[in-house]
């Protein structure tokens, strides 16, 4: 099992047993094959994700229904910088210690380092969800929880002036991660006014955001180590959304976060602050019976750490086909504005028999050693 695997599964594992939801990665595996589209798109069931207004997009013989923890991961590591500092740790493991290492090891050293230096961050993510949906006329409500966690590592690799023993020596690798975990319940109901269809939506919810820095020699560097220092900060705060439907076609509104929160990452080394700034996106979508289609665009900025010069700001689009309910192919292509991030190509699977089981499988992949994967299971009354 690689680093990434176990990272993800490590990170998954404390959201899943201490905490659950955040607003950067959404564990929706139909909304993440489809672009990681949903503002005007999601249904009922993965409304709070996207959009707390969709939460009244039910179906006349709809009375209840639930996701079990979905989950997704994704990891980017442009340099293959996690391969080369398993080659350059093999190699210094090799060397006992008991005799002088030979030119040929110092060299090899000496090129692994070189390899790792300018390399760019690498990052992992993950996300897990679960929600219960209850949707009435009256007004539609969705308890949910999601978590999110980020880990982002940057090799930090001197020059080499000659010294290849402290050039080795004073090589380390920078982490930082960020855990974000939210609890809500989504609230909703749909209005008449001028003629027109809308719904309003608002979502009260506990946050409880963790941040974790460190320094680690290369020698010493496992990903598996990244939480070994912690800052924790709870809060409360709000999403608020609005859909508009005019027969197929839909638009929607959302702010997440509406109270903006940061947090600080330190160590003796590293320090930087994390930024959960308020983000607003408008949402376009046609939904028929064996046809989707939507649009997302942010108007605003996540800015993430400070100092990290990572800011994103997608523009998304996906499609879904729907063979008569009982499976679903779908596609999707997400771009970042801010050129943080590689443009990714999305892509899923839907199986639904009698539309009471629904697994949900998808897929994303931006270039060598960038891909994600998502899958979840819900059940429909």
């Amino acid at each position: 099992m690689n680093k990434i695997t176990r990272l993800a599964l490590t990170i998954s594992g404390i959201s899943l047993a201490s905490h659950a939801n955040a607003a950067n990665q959404v564990a929706d595996a139909r909304g993440n094959a489809m672009g990681n589209t949903g503002v005007a798109s999601a249904d009922y069931l993965t409304a709070p994700f996207y959009n707390p207004a969709l939460a009244t997009s039910f179906k006349g013989n709809d009375d209840f229904a639930f996701i079990l923890p979905a989950i997704t991961a994704s990891s980017r590591d442009i340099d293959d910088s996690l391969t080369t500092i398993d080659d350059l740790q093999t190699a210094i493991e090799n060397h006992d210690g008991s005799t002088l290492p030979s030119l040929d090891q110092i060299e090899e050293v000496n090129g692994y380092l070189d390899q790792l230096a300018g390399n760019q961050a690498l990052t992992v993510t993950t996300a897990l969800g679960f929600a219960i949906a209850l949707p009435t006329e009256a007004v539609s409500s969705n308890l949910f929880a999601h978590g999110y966690a980020e880990i982002v590592a940057t090799p930090k690799i001197p020059e080499d002036n000659g010294n290849i023993l402290d050039r080795y020596n004073d090589s380390n690798v920078d982490m930082l991660a960020f855990d974000y975990i939210e609890l809500g319940l989504s609230l909703a109901k749909k209005f008449t006014i001028l003629e027109e269809k809308v719904s309003f939506g608002i979502t009260p919810k506990y946050q409880k955001m963790a941040t974790y820095a460190r320094r680690v020699a290369v020698a010493d560097f496992d990903l598996d180590d990244y939480d070994e220092s912690e800052n924790t900060e709870n809060t409360f705060n709000l999403d608020l959304g609005a859909v508009w439907y005019k027969d197929n076609f839909r638009a929607g509104l959302v702010f997440k976060d509406l109270l903006s929160q940061e947090i600080e990452a330190k160590s003796n080394e590293v320090n930087d602050i994390y930024k959960l700034n308020t983000q607003v996106t408008i949402g376009l979508a046609y939904a028929s019976e064996y046809f989707t289609a939507a649009l997302d665009a942010d108007l605003t900025k996540q800015t993430r750490f400070q100092d990290l010069d990572d800011d994103t700001q997608f523009v998304r689009v996906g499609i879904e086909g729907d063979a008569w309910g009982w499976a679903q192919l779908r596609a999707g292509y997400e771009m970042d504005l801010e050129e943080t991030l590689a443009n990714s190509i999305t892509a899923g699977i839907g199986i639904s028999p009698f539309d009471v089981v629904s697994l949900d499988i998808a897929g994303s992949y931006a270039g060598d050693n960038q891909f994600g994967t998502s899958a979840n299971l819900a059940f429909t009354f």
